[in-house]
């Protein structure tokens, strides 16, 4: 395997283990709006923040643990969907751990 494809990997690696939490309570994907609401703001912040520090020479990735595909200013895909992917993830954990500490109080 590639290295090139380990960034891509983990992240779907966290969607596939964290993807059974969507059956307790309420879900998260099938609120897609407020879904929406919670994640693209917090992603666009830190992806500015990415951009600019990459433009800036702040701050690098290895380019053998990405793919090569970015957005301007020579952010990865990869980094890009890291903010999109992870806060789904910890959304979804919290979702449930939320739901089931709710029905273990009403016990």
């Amino acid at each position: 395997m590639s290295d090139h494809w380990q960034y891509l990997l983990v992240l779907a690696a966290c969607l596939a283990i964290t993807a059974p939490l969507e059956f307790f309570g309420n879900g998260v994907y099938r609120q897609p709006l407020r879904l929406l609401k919670a994640v693209l703001p917090v992603a666009a912040v830190f992806l500015l923040w990415d951009e600019a520090a990459v433009a800036a020479g702040i701050w690098t990735y290895d380019a053998r643990y990405i793919s090569g595909l970015s957005v301007p200013f020579r952010v990865p895909v990869e980094e890009v969907l890291f903010f999109v992917v992870i806060p789904i993830c910890a959304l979804l954990t919290y979702n449930a751990v939320r739901t089931i500490l709710d029905r273990r109080s009403r016990r």
